[in-house]
Protein backbone atom coordinates (compact mmCIF):
# COMPACT_ATOMS: atom_id res chain seq x y z
CA UNK A 1 0.00 0.00 0.00
CA UNK A 2 1.43 3.16 -0.83
CA UNK A 3 1.96 5.93 1.25
CA UNK A 4 -0.49 8.25 -0.41
CA UNK A 5 -3.23 5.66 -0.13
CA UNK A 6 -2.98 5.50 3.58
CA UNK A 7 -3.46 9.23 3.83
CA UNK A 8 -7.15 10.78 4.76
CA UNK A 9 -8.54 12.20 1.87
CA UNK A 10 -9.23 15.73 3.17
CA UNK A 11 -13.11 17.10 3.07
CA UNK A 12 -13.94 20.23 0.16
CA UNK A 13 -14.79 23.13 2.28
CA UNK A 14 -15.95 27.00 1.12
CA UNK A 15 -15.02 30.00 2.81
CA UNK A 16 -17.80 31.98 4.42
CA UNK A 17 -17.82 35.88 6.00
CA UNK A 18 -20.12 36.65 8.46
CA UNK A 19 -21.49 39.88 9.69
CA UNK A 20 -22.62 40.59 13.24
CA UNK A 21 -23.55 43.95 14.03
CA UNK A 22 -19.80 44.71 15.94
CA UNK A 23 -17.72 42.50 14.25
CA UNK A 24 -16.56 40.27 10.92
CA UNK A 25 -15.78 36.67 11.26
CA UNK A 26 -14.78 33.97 8.81
CA UNK A 27 -15.15 30.50 8.55
CA UNK A 28 -14.02 27.69 6.30
CA UNK A 29 -17.04 25.72 5.68
CA UNK A 30 -17.18 21.63 4.98
CA UNK A 31 -19.40 21.32 1.18
CA UNK A 32 -21.51 18.91 3.25
CA UNK A 33 -22.73 21.51 5.96
CA UNK A 34 -26.52 22.67 6.45
CA UNK A 35 -27.77 25.80 7.34
CA UNK A 36 -28.32 24.44 10.94
CA UNK A 37 -24.11 23.72 11.07
CA UNK A 38 -23.25 27.31 9.80
CA UNK A 39 -25.55 29.43 12.67
CA UNK A 40 -24.77 26.54 15.66
CA UNK A 41 -21.05 27.94 14.40
CA UNK A 42 -21.54 31.34 14.82
CA UNK A 43 -23.80 31.40 17.32
CA UNK A 44 -20.67 29.56 19.23
CA UNK A 45 -18.29 31.90 18.23
CA UNK A 46 -20.02 34.63 19.41
CA UNK A 47 -21.58 32.98 22.86
CA UNK A 48 -25.42 33.58 22.01
CA UNK A 49 -27.98 30.69 23.48
CA UNK A 50 -31.13 32.13 22.61
CA UNK A 51 -30.83 31.20 19.17
CA UNK A 52 -34.62 31.44 18.24
CA UNK A 53 -34.78 35.17 17.53
CA UNK A 54 -31.74 35.00 15.26
CA UNK A 55 -30.64 33.72 11.84
CA UNK A 56 -28.55 34.07 8.92
CA UNK A 57 -29.61 36.78 5.81
CA UNK A 58 -28.01 36.91 2.49
CA UNK A 59 -28.93 39.22 -0.47
CA UNK A 60 -30.69 37.49 -3.57
CA UNK A 61 -31.57 39.21 -6.41
CA UNK A 62 -33.82 42.21 -5.77
CA UNK A 63 -34.67 40.89 -1.85
CA UNK A 64 -33.00 39.21 0.44
CA UNK A 65 -33.70 35.84 2.36
CA UNK A 66 -32.97 33.75 5.36
CA UNK A 67 -31.10 31.03 5.17
CA UNK A 68 -32.78 27.76 5.92
CA UNK A 69 -31.23 25.90 8.83
CA UNK A 70 -32.50 21.79 7.35
CA UNK A 71 -30.83 22.26 4.04
CA UNK A 72 -27.37 22.31 3.00
CA UNK A 73 -26.18 26.10 2.61
CA UNK A 74 -24.40 25.79 -1.00
CA UNK A 75 -27.92 24.09 -2.23
CA UNK A 76 -29.51 27.50 -1.43
CA UNK A 77 -29.91 30.20 -3.41
CA UNK A 78 -26.64 31.91 -1.54
CA UNK A 79 -24.44 34.43 -3.54
CA UNK A 80 -21.35 32.26 -5.75
CA UNK A 81 -19.21 34.91 -4.61
CA UNK A 82 -16.19 34.01 -2.37
CA UNK A 83 -16.54 34.16 0.50
CA UNK A 84 -20.33 33.56 0.87
CA UNK A 85 -21.44 36.84 3.05
CA UNK A 86 -23.72 35.92 5.31
CA UNK A 87 -25.64 38.83 8.25
CA UNK A 88 -26.11 37.69 11.35
CA UNK A 89 -29.61 39.58 12.75
CA UNK A 90 -32.37 39.63 14.66
CA UNK A 91 -35.03 37.75 12.42
CA UNK A 92 -37.79 37.60 15.05
CA UNK A 93 -38.27 40.32 17.74
CA UNK A 94 -40.00 39.90 21.28
CA UNK A 95 -42.54 41.34 22.58
CA UNK A 96 -41.38 42.56 25.57
CA UNK A 97 -37.47 42.99 25.72
CA UNK A 98 -37.39 43.28 29.59
CA UNK A 99 -38.70 39.54 29.49
CA UNK A 100 -37.77 38.20 27.01
CA UNK A 101 -34.20 38.57 26.23
CA UNK A 102 -32.17 37.26 28.98
CA UNK A 103 -28.43 37.03 28.02
CA UNK A 104 -26.12 40.26 27.94
CA UNK A 105 -25.39 39.44 24.24
CA UNK A 106 -28.59 39.05 23.48
CA UNK A 107 -29.81 42.63 24.54
CA UNK A 108 -26.32 43.88 22.87
CA UNK A 109 -27.42 42.51 19.37
CA UNK A 110 -30.75 43.60 19.87
CA UNK A 111 -29.75 47.09 20.86
CA UNK A 112 -27.30 47.27 17.89
CA UNK A 113 -29.66 46.45 15.43
CA UNK A 114 -32.79 48.60 16.55
CA UNK A 115 -29.95 51.94 16.79
CA UNK A 116 -29.26 50.84 13.38
CA UNK A 117 -32.69 50.40 12.25
CA UNK A 118 -33.64 54.00 13.47
CA UNK A 119 -30.77 55.86 12.11
CA UNK A 120 -31.41 54.03 8.99
CA UNK A 121 -35.17 55.60 9.23
CA UNK A 122 -36.18 52.11 8.76
CA UNK A 123 -38.17 52.44 12.51
CA UNK A 124 -40.31 56.14 12.83
CA UNK A 125 -38.70 57.78 15.46
CA UNK A 126 -39.94 61.01 16.96
CA UNK A 127 -37.41 63.85 17.46
CA UNK A 128 -37.89 64.04 21.42
CA UNK A 129 -37.97 60.48 21.70
CA UNK A 130 -34.73 60.23 19.10
CA UNK A 131 -32.92 62.34 21.25
CA UNK A 132 -33.55 60.16 24.61
CA UNK A 133 -32.29 57.35 23.33
CA UNK A 134 -29.64 58.85 21.62
CA UNK A 135 -29.02 59.66 25.15
CA UNK A 136 -28.96 56.10 26.87
CA UNK A 137 -26.54 55.34 23.35
CA UNK A 138 -24.23 57.39 24.90
CA UNK A 139 -24.47 56.23 28.19
CA UNK A 140 -24.37 53.01 27.18
CA UNK A 141 -20.66 53.81 25.00
CA UNK A 142 -19.51 56.35 27.55
CA UNK A 143 -20.68 55.64 30.75
CA UNK A 144 -21.27 58.14 33.39
CA UNK A 145 -21.45 61.23 32.22
CA UNK A 146 -18.18 63.96 33.88
CA UNK A 147 -17.77 67.18 32.43
CA UNK A 148 -14.16 67.45 33.02
CA UNK A 149 -13.63 64.51 30.51
CA UNK A 150 -16.65 64.77 28.42
CA UNK A 151 -15.88 68.77 26.94
CA UNK A 152 -17.88 70.17 24.24
CA UNK A 153 -17.88 68.49 20.71
CA UNK A 154 -17.28 64.85 22.30
CA UNK A 155 -20.11 63.35 20.40
CA UNK A 156 -18.93 65.51 17.21
CA UNK A 157 -17.99 61.87 15.50
CA UNK A 158 -20.68 59.79 16.64
CA UNK A 159 -24.45 59.07 14.53
CA UNK A 160 -26.88 59.18 17.16
CA UNK A 161 -29.84 61.33 15.52
CA UNK A 162 -31.72 60.00 12.41
CA UNK A 163 -31.19 62.67 9.25
CA UNK A 164 -34.75 63.38 9.07
CA UNK A 165 -34.87 64.94 12.34
CA UNK A 166 -31.09 66.69 12.01
CA UNK A 167 -32.72 68.18 8.73
CA UNK A 168 -36.66 69.00 10.49
CA UNK A 169 -34.91 71.88 13.08
CA UNK A 170 -32.45 74.99 11.90
CA UNK A 171 -30.26 73.41 14.72
CA UNK A 172 -26.21 73.38 14.88
CA UNK A 173 -23.97 70.36 15.62
CA UNK A 174 -23.43 71.99 18.69
CA UNK A 175 -26.97 72.59 19.56
CA UNK A 176 -27.77 68.77 19.42
CA UNK A 177 -24.97 67.81 21.18
CA UNK A 178 -25.96 70.19 24.32
CA UNK A 179 -29.80 68.53 24.31
CA UNK A 180 -28.40 65.06 24.02
CA UNK A 181 -25.85 65.99 27.03
CA UNK A 182 -28.56 67.26 29.14
CA UNK A 183 -30.70 64.08 28.79
CA UNK A 184 -27.23 62.30 29.15
CA UNK A 185 -26.14 63.57 32.17
CA UNK A 186 -29.38 62.31 34.12
CA UNK A 187 -28.35 58.88 33.56
CA UNK A 188 -25.69 58.80 35.89
CA UNK A 189 -24.39 55.19 37.64
CA UNK A 190 -26.51 53.27 34.81
CA UNK A 191 -24.79 50.66 33.33
CA UNK A 192 -23.94 49.52 29.69
CA UNK A 193 -26.36 46.94 29.93
CA UNK A 194 -28.97 48.91 31.66
CA UNK A 195 -28.52 51.87 29.35
CA UNK A 196 -28.88 49.67 25.97
CA UNK A 197 -32.21 47.73 28.00
CA UNK A 198 -33.51 51.05 28.71
CA UNK A 199 -33.06 52.05 24.94
CA UNK A 200 -34.75 48.65 23.86
CA UNK A 201 -38.07 49.58 26.26
CA UNK A 202 -38.83 52.97 24.69
CA UNK A 203 -37.91 51.55 20.98
CA UNK A 204 -40.21 48.77 21.55
CA UNK A 205 -43.30 50.78 21.67
CA UNK A 206 -42.54 52.42 18.15
CA UNK A 207 -45.17 52.20 15.75
CA UNK A 208 -42.58 50.49 13.19
CA UNK A 209 -40.47 48.27 15.69
CA UNK A 210 -40.35 44.82 14.64
CA UNK A 211 -42.51 44.98 11.72
CA UNK A 212 -41.13 43.63 8.12
CA UNK A 213 -42.61 45.25 5.39
CA UNK A 214 -44.06 43.67 2.26
CA UNK A 215 -45.78 44.74 -1.02
CA UNK A 216 -49.08 43.25 -1.77
CA UNK A 217 -52.37 43.52 -3.39
CA UNK A 218 -55.40 42.85 -2.76
CA UNK A 219 -56.16 41.71 -6.11
CA UNK A 220 -54.06 40.92 -9.39
CA UNK A 221 -53.99 44.39 -10.99
CA UNK A 222 -53.20 46.68 -8.16
CA UNK A 223 -50.25 46.91 -5.88
CA UNK A 224 -51.45 49.34 -3.09
CA UNK A 225 -51.06 47.56 0.07
CA UNK A 226 -48.34 46.48 2.29
CA UNK A 227 -48.57 43.40 4.26
CA UNK A 228 -46.85 43.92 8.12
CA UNK A 229 -45.60 41.15 9.62
CA UNK A 230 -44.20 41.20 13.86
CA UNK A 231 -44.64 39.66 16.85
CA UNK A 232 -48.21 40.63 17.42
CA UNK A 233 -49.90 39.38 14.43
CA UNK A 234 -50.29 40.44 10.66
CA UNK A 235 -51.18 43.98 10.26
CA UNK A 236 -52.52 46.00 6.91
CA UNK A 237 -51.05 49.83 5.28
CA UNK A 238 -51.70 51.81 2.74
CA UNK A 239 -48.46 52.65 1.04
CA UNK A 240 -47.89 56.08 2.12
CA UNK A 241 -48.85 55.04 6.06
CA UNK A 242 -46.57 52.49 7.84
CA UNK A 243 -47.60 53.53 11.11
CA UNK A 244 -51.32 53.16 12.03
CA UNK A 245 -52.27 49.66 10.24
CA UNK A 246 -55.52 49.86 7.98
CA UNK A 247 -57.08 45.77 9.35
CA UNK A 248 -55.14 43.82 12.10
CA UNK A 249 -55.21 40.14 12.43
CA UNK A 250 -53.52 38.96 15.83
CA UNK A 251 -52.07 35.70 16.10
CA UNK A 252 -54.37 34.61 18.30
CA UNK A 253 -57.29 35.37 16.30
CA UNK A 254 -55.42 33.45 13.01
CA UNK A 255 -56.77 29.52 12.48
CA UNK A 256 -54.69 29.13 9.39
CA UNK A 257 -52.33 30.57 6.46
CA UNK A 258 -51.98 29.37 3.06
CA UNK A 259 -50.57 30.34 -0.02
CA UNK A 260 -50.36 29.11 -3.61
CA UNK A 261 -48.04 30.36 -5.57
CA UNK A 262 -48.74 34.30 -5.41
CA UNK A 263 -51.99 34.22 -3.58
CA UNK A 264 -52.01 34.59 0.33
CA UNK A 265 -55.03 33.39 2.23
CA UNK A 266 -55.68 34.60 5.95
CA UNK A 267 -58.67 32.58 7.54
CA UNK A 268 -59.66 33.74 11.34
CA UNK A 269 -60.48 32.03 14.02
CA UNK A 270 -63.73 32.90 13.90
CA UNK A 271 -65.69 31.51 10.73
CA UNK A 272 -68.10 33.76 10.84
CA UNK A 273 -65.78 36.03 9.41
CA UNK A 274 -64.31 36.89 6.34
CA UNK A 275 -61.42 35.36 4.81
CA UNK A 276 -58.72 37.62 3.28
CA UNK A 277 -56.77 37.32 0.44
CA UNK A 278 -53.80 39.07 -0.61
CA UNK A 279 -51.45 38.66 -3.61
CA UNK A 280 -47.61 39.09 -3.78
CA UNK A 281 -45.13 39.91 -7.21
CA UNK A 282 -42.77 36.96 -6.21
CA UNK A 283 -42.76 33.80 -4.98
CA UNK A 284 -39.67 34.10 -2.83
CA UNK A 285 -41.58 36.94 -1.31
CA UNK A 286 -44.51 34.29 -0.53
CA UNK A 287 -41.90 32.06 1.07
CA UNK A 288 -40.33 34.57 2.89
CA UNK A 289 -43.87 36.06 4.35
CA UNK A 290 -44.91 32.51 5.32
CA UNK A 291 -41.66 31.24 6.83
CA UNK A 292 -41.46 35.13 8.92
CA UNK A 293 -45.50 34.05 9.98
CA UNK A 294 -44.80 30.29 10.57
CA UNK A 295 -41.82 31.80 13.44
CA UNK A 296 -43.42 34.57 14.39
CA UNK A 297 -46.42 32.34 15.80
CA UNK A 298 -44.27 29.98 17.02
CA UNK A 299 -42.53 32.32 19.44
CA UNK A 300 -46.69 33.71 19.77
CA UNK A 301 -47.63 30.49 20.86
CA UNK A 302 -44.33 29.63 22.73
CA UNK A 303 -44.19 32.63 25.19
CA UNK A 304 -48.02 31.63 26.34
CA UNK A 305 -46.23 28.28 27.61
CA UNK A 306 -43.87 27.32 30.25
CA UNK A 307 -40.53 28.55 30.20
CA UNK A 308 -38.56 24.89 29.10
CA UNK A 309 -36.05 23.52 31.31
CA UNK A 310 -33.14 25.16 29.01
CA UNK A 311 -34.90 28.72 28.83
CA UNK A 312 -34.91 28.58 32.95
CA UNK A 313 -31.38 27.42 33.70
CA UNK A 314 -31.05 30.98 31.23
CA UNK A 315 -32.91 32.96 33.23
CA UNK A 316 -31.18 31.66 36.67
CA UNK A 317 -28.05 32.16 35.07
CA UNK A 318 -28.53 35.47 33.61
CA UNK A 319 -30.26 36.36 37.17
CA UNK A 320 -27.61 35.13 38.97
CA UNK A 321 -25.08 36.89 36.65
CA UNK A 322 -27.15 39.95 36.85
CA UNK A 323 -26.73 39.69 40.49
CA UNK A 324 -23.35 39.15 40.33
CA UNK A 325 -22.59 42.08 38.35
CA UNK A 326 -24.61 44.15 40.17
CA UNK A 327 -22.80 43.34 43.20
CA UNK A 328 -19.43 43.88 41.42
CA UNK A 329 -21.16 47.62 40.50
CA UNK A 330 -21.77 48.40 43.52
CA UNK A 331 -18.26 46.78 45.08
CA UNK A 332 -16.94 48.90 41.58
CA UNK A 333 -19.49 51.83 42.62
CA UNK A 334 -17.83 51.85 46.44
CA UNK A 335 -14.27 52.11 45.31
CA UNK A 336 -15.13 54.11 42.70
CA UNK A 337 -16.17 56.49 45.67
CA UNK A 338 -13.78 55.59 47.89
CA UNK A 339 -11.28 56.48 45.12
CA UNK A 340 -12.90 59.77 44.05
CA UNK A 341 -13.20 60.94 48.00
CA UNK A 342 -9.56 59.74 49.02
CA UNK A 343 -8.42 61.63 45.22
CA UNK A 344 -10.69 64.93 46.75
CA UNK A 345 -9.29 64.69 50.01
CA UNK A 346 -5.31 64.24 48.74
CA UNK A 347 -6.33 67.15 46.14
CA UNK A 348 -7.51 69.47 49.11
CA UNK A 349 -5.04 68.34 51.71
CA UNK A 350 -2.00 68.88 48.43
CA UNK A 351 -4.54 72.37 48.48
CA UNK A 352 -4.60 72.88 51.65
CA UNK A 353 -0.44 72.44 52.08
CA UNK A 354 -0.04 74.81 49.12
CA UNK A 355 -2.36 77.41 51.22
CA UNK A 356 -0.64 77.01 54.41
CA UNK A 357 2.51 77.28 52.55
CA UNK A 358 1.13 80.71 51.15
CA UNK A 359 0.21 81.36 54.29
CA UNK A 360 3.40 80.62 56.09
CA UNK A 361 5.21 82.45 53.19
CA UNK A 362 2.99 85.90 53.72
CA UNK A 363 3.04 85.23 57.81
CA UNK A 364 7.06 85.12 57.29
CA UNK A 365 7.06 88.31 55.03
CA UNK A 366 4.49 89.69 57.17
CA UNK A 367 6.73 89.07 60.12
CA UNK A 368 9.63 90.83 58.35
CA UNK A 369 7.43 93.91 57.10
CA UNK A 370 5.96 93.88 60.91
CA UNK A 371 9.94 94.27 62.41
CA UNK A 372 10.79 96.47 59.42
CA UNK A 373 7.95 98.24 60.57
CA UNK A 374 8.36 97.96 64.11
CA UNK A 375 11.67 99.48 64.28
CA UNK A 376 10.31 102.63 62.03
CA UNK A 377 7.77 102.92 64.16
CA UNK A 378 10.20 102.45 67.22
CA UNK A 379 12.41 105.13 65.50
CA UNK A 380 8.95 107.29 65.17
CA UNK A 381 7.98 107.36 68.33
CA UNK A 382 11.55 108.08 69.62
CA UNK A 383 11.13 111.31 67.27
CA UNK A 384 7.90 111.91 68.29
CA UNK A 385 8.50 111.25 71.88
CA UNK A 386 11.15 114.57 71.23
CA UNK A 387 9.16 116.42 69.30
CA UNK A 388 6.35 116.01 72.38
CA UNK A 389 9.17 117.53 74.38
CA UNK A 390 10.07 120.35 71.92
CA UNK A 391 6.26 121.27 71.80
CA UNK A 392 5.81 120.50 75.66
CA UNK A 393 8.63 123.07 76.23
CA UNK A 394 7.34 125.18 73.56
CA UNK A 395 3.73 124.75 74.58
CA UNK A 396 5.12 126.21 78.28
CA UNK A 397 7.35 129.43 76.84
CA UNK A 398 3.86 129.89 74.65
CA UNK A 399 1.71 129.24 77.79
CA UNK A 400 4.00 131.87 79.53
CA UNK A 401 4.24 134.17 77.12
CA UNK A 402 0.43 133.91 76.41
CA UNK A 403 -0.05 135.12 80.46
CA UNK A 404 2.52 137.97 79.68
CA UNK A 405 0.46 138.86 77.11
CA UNK A 406 -2.85 138.65 78.68
CA UNK A 407 -1.08 140.90 81.64
CA UNK A 408 0.15 143.12 78.93
CA UNK A 409 -3.11 143.24 77.63
CA UNK A 410 -4.75 143.98 80.81
CA UNK A 411 -2.51 146.77 81.24
CA UNK A 412 -3.11 148.09 77.66
CA UNK A 413 -6.80 147.95 78.26
CA UNK A 414 -6.35 149.49 81.20
CA UNK A 415 -3.89 152.39 79.77
CA UNK A 416 -6.43 152.27 76.78
CA UNK A 417 -9.45 153.50 79.85
CA UNK A 418 -7.25 155.99 81.05
CA UNK A 419 -6.15 157.45 77.52
CA UNK A 420 -10.02 156.99 77.05
CA UNK A 421 -10.79 159.40 79.88
CA UNK A 422 -7.86 161.72 79.81
CA UNK A 423 -9.68 162.14 76.03
CA UNK A 424 -13.32 162.58 77.06
CA UNK A 425 -11.21 165.12 79.50
CA UNK A 426 -9.50 166.64 77.23
CA UNK A 427 -12.22 166.80 74.84
CA UNK A 428 -14.41 168.53 77.58
CA UNK A 429 -11.39 170.73 78.05
CA UNK A 430 -11.64 171.65 74.33
CA UNK A 431 -15.39 172.21 74.77
CA UNK A 432 -14.80 174.54 77.64
CA UNK A 433 -11.52 176.33 75.32
CA UNK A 434 -13.95 176.42 72.59
CA UNK A 435 -16.76 178.59 74.82
CA UNK A 436 -14.47 180.77 76.18
CA UNK A 437 -12.99 181.34 73.06
CA UNK A 438 -16.27 182.21 71.64
CA UNK A 439 -16.98 184.18 74.87
CA UNK A 440 -14.02 185.86 75.00
CA UNK A 441 -14.20 186.85 71.38
CA UNK A 442 -17.69 188.22 71.95
CA UNK A 443 -16.46 190.31 74.71
CA UNK A 444 -13.29 190.97 73.03
CA UNK A 445 -15.97 192.37 70.24
CA UNK A 446 -18.49 193.98 72.60
CA UNK A 447 -15.15 195.70 74.30
CA UNK A 448 -14.16 196.68 70.80
CA UNK A 449 -17.34 197.71 70.04
CA UNK A 450 -17.60 199.78 73.73
CA UNK A 451 -13.96 201.20 72.85
CA UNK A 452 -14.91 202.14 69.70
CA UNK A 453 -18.17 203.91 71.06
CA UNK A 454 -16.17 205.35 74.18
CA UNK A 455 -13.58 207.22 71.58
CA UNK A 456 -16.52 208.41 69.56
CA UNK A 457 -18.30 209.34 72.57
CA UNK A 458 -14.52 211.12 73.62
CA UNK A 459 -13.82 212.74 69.84
CA UNK A 460 -18.04 214.21 70.24
CA UNK A 461 -17.33 215.21 73.67
CA UNK A 462 -13.78 216.97 72.84
CA UNK A 463 -15.41 218.64 69.95
CA UNK A 464 -18.21 219.60 72.15
CA UNK A 465 -15.98 221.02 74.60
CA UNK A 466 -14.14 222.74 72.57
CA UNK A 467 -16.86 224.15 70.91
CA UNK A 468 -18.36 225.19 73.95
CA UNK A 469 -15.17 226.67 75.19
CA UNK A 470 -14.87 228.75 72.49
CA UNK A 471 -18.71 230.13 72.54
CA UNK A 472 -19.37 230.47 76.21
CA UNK A 473 -16.28 231.21 78.12
CA UNK A 474 -15.28 234.71 76.00
CA UNK A 475 -18.98 236.07 76.80
CA UNK A 476 -18.62 234.91 80.65
CA UNK A 477 -15.41 236.88 80.66
CA UNK A 478 -16.74 239.92 79.33
CA UNK A 479 -20.32 240.10 81.06
CA UNK A 480 -20.15 238.51 84.55
CA UNK A 481 -16.60 238.16 85.83
CA UNK A 482 -13.43 240.30 85.45
CA UNK A 483 -11.06 238.81 83.03
CA UNK A 484 -9.43 235.79 84.34
CA UNK A 485 -6.35 235.41 84.81
CA UNK A 486 -3.88 233.47 81.97
CA UNK A 487 -3.28 230.88 85.15
CA UNK A 488 -6.88 230.59 85.76
CA UNK A 489 -7.71 229.32 82.06
CA UNK A 490 -4.14 227.70 81.55
CA UNK A 491 -5.74 225.66 84.56
CA UNK A 492 -9.18 224.65 82.80
CA UNK A 493 -7.60 223.43 79.45
CA UNK A 494 -5.06 221.66 81.54
CA UNK A 495 -8.59 220.40 83.33
CA UNK A 496 -9.85 219.39 80.12
CA UNK A 497 -6.85 217.73 78.38
CA UNK A 498 -5.81 215.66 81.70
CA UNK A 499 -9.38 214.25 81.32
CA UNK A 500 -9.15 213.85 78.29
CA UNK A 501 -5.68 212.03 78.89
CA UNK A 502 -7.46 209.89 81.59
CA UNK A 503 -9.66 208.28 78.91
CA UNK A 504 -6.56 207.62 76.57
CA UNK A 505 -5.18 205.77 79.64
CA UNK A 506 -8.02 203.51 80.03
CA UNK A 507 -8.36 202.50 76.53
CA UNK A 508 -4.30 201.60 76.04
CA UNK A 509 -4.89 199.85 79.35
CA UNK A 510 -8.17 198.05 78.06
CA UNK A 511 -6.54 197.26 74.83
CA UNK A 512 -3.11 195.59 76.63
CA UNK A 513 -5.25 193.49 78.75
CA UNK A 514 -7.60 192.03 75.53
CA UNK A 515 -4.37 191.63 74.14
CA UNK A 516 -2.21 189.76 76.66
CA UNK A 517 -5.67 187.68 77.35
CA UNK A 518 -5.34 186.51 73.32
CA UNK A 519 -1.48 185.82 73.84
CA UNK A 520 -2.79 183.50 76.77
CA UNK A 521 -5.42 181.52 75.17
CA UNK A 522 -3.19 181.58 71.94
CA UNK A 523 -0.19 179.58 74.29
CA UNK A 524 -3.04 177.29 76.09
CA UNK A 525 -4.52 176.47 72.60
CA UNK A 526 -1.02 175.81 71.47
CA UNK A 527 0.22 173.85 74.59
CA UNK A 528 -3.73 172.20 74.32
CA UNK A 529 -2.68 170.89 70.28
CA UNK A 530 0.78 169.48 71.67
CA UNK A 531 -1.06 167.51 74.14
CA UNK A 532 -3.56 166.00 71.38
CA UNK A 533 -0.78 165.55 69.11
CA UNK A 534 1.27 163.31 72.23
CA UNK A 535 -2.10 161.43 72.92
CA UNK A 536 -2.56 160.22 69.26
CA UNK A 537 1.27 159.20 69.12
CA UNK A 538 0.79 157.55 72.19
CA UNK A 539 -2.35 155.95 71.02
CA UNK A 540 -0.92 154.62 67.68
CA UNK A 541 1.93 152.93 70.00
CA UNK A 542 -0.72 151.29 71.89
CA UNK A 543 -2.35 150.03 68.64
CA UNK A 544 0.89 148.57 66.92
CA UNK A 545 2.12 147.38 70.26
CA UNK A 546 -1.44 145.35 70.40
CA UNK A 547 -1.40 144.05 66.95
CA UNK A 548 2.35 143.00 67.50
CA UNK A 549 1.00 141.21 70.35
CA UNK A 550 -2.10 139.54 69.20
CA UNK A 551 0.56 138.16 66.37
CA UNK A 552 2.65 137.25 68.88
CA UNK A 553 0.16 134.81 70.54
CA UNK A 554 -1.44 133.43 67.20
CA UNK A 555 2.14 132.05 66.14
CA UNK A 556 2.67 130.66 70.26
CA UNK A 557 -0.68 128.99 69.94
CA UNK A 558 0.43 127.65 65.77
CA UNK A 559 3.99 126.17 67.64
CA UNK A 560 2.43 124.95 70.69
CA UNK A 561 0.03 123.03 68.07
CA UNK A 562 2.72 122.03 65.87
CA UNK A 563 2.32 124.36 62.77
CA UNK A 564 2.67 127.66 62.27
CA UNK A 565 0.12 129.84 60.80
CA UNK A 566 -0.10 132.81 59.63
CA UNK A 567 -0.83 136.80 61.18
CA UNK A 568 -4.14 136.87 61.26
CA UNK A 569 -5.29 140.85 60.98
CA UNK A 570 -8.16 141.68 63.72
CA UNK A 571 -10.27 144.41 63.29
CA UNK A 572 -10.06 147.78 65.46
CA UNK A 573 -13.18 148.84 67.72
CA UNK A 574 -15.31 151.45 67.41
CA UNK A 575 -13.58 152.52 70.02
CA UNK A 576 -10.65 153.13 68.60
CA UNK A 577 -12.42 155.12 65.38
CA UNK A 578 -13.71 157.29 68.11
CA UNK A 579 -10.15 157.64 69.36
CA UNK A 580 -9.28 158.74 65.16
CA UNK A 581 -12.66 161.03 65.04
CA UNK A 582 -11.60 162.68 68.69
CA UNK A 583 -7.67 162.97 67.19
CA UNK A 584 -8.99 164.51 64.06
CA UNK A 585 -11.51 167.28 66.21
CA UNK A 586 -8.51 168.35 68.12
CA UNK A 587 -6.59 168.59 65.18
CA UNK A 588 -9.04 170.87 63.75
CA UNK A 589 -9.29 172.66 67.10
Amino acid sequence: MSILGLKKKQPKTFKVKVITMDAEMEFSCEVKWKGKDLFDLVCRTVGLRETWFFGLRYIVKDTYAWLKPDKRVLDQEVPKDSPITFHFLAKFFPEKVEEELVQEITQHLFFLQVKKQILDEEIFCSPEASVLLASYAVQAKYGDYDPNFHKPGFLAQDELLPKRVLMQYQMTADMWEEKITAWYAEHRGIARDEAEMEYLKIAQDLEMYGVSYFAITQNKRDTDLLLGVDAQGLHIYSPNSKLNPNKSFPWSDIRNISYSEKEFTIKPLDKKKEVFKFYSSQLRVNKLILQLCIGNHDLFMRRRKVDSIEVQQMKAQAKEEKARKKMERQILAREKQMREEAERAKEEMERRLFQLQDEARLANEALLRSEETADLLAEKAQIAEEEAKLLAHKAADAEQERQRLEVTAMKTKEEKRLMEQKMREAEQLAVKLVEQSERRLKEADHLKQDLTEAKDAERRAKQKLLDITKTTYPLIAAYSAPPAPPEAADFVCESASTRLDFKDSDMKRLSMEIERERLEYMEKSKHLQDQLKELKTEIESLKLEEQQQQAGVYSLHSEARGYVQEPVYIPHSNRNSAYMSQMAFFEEV
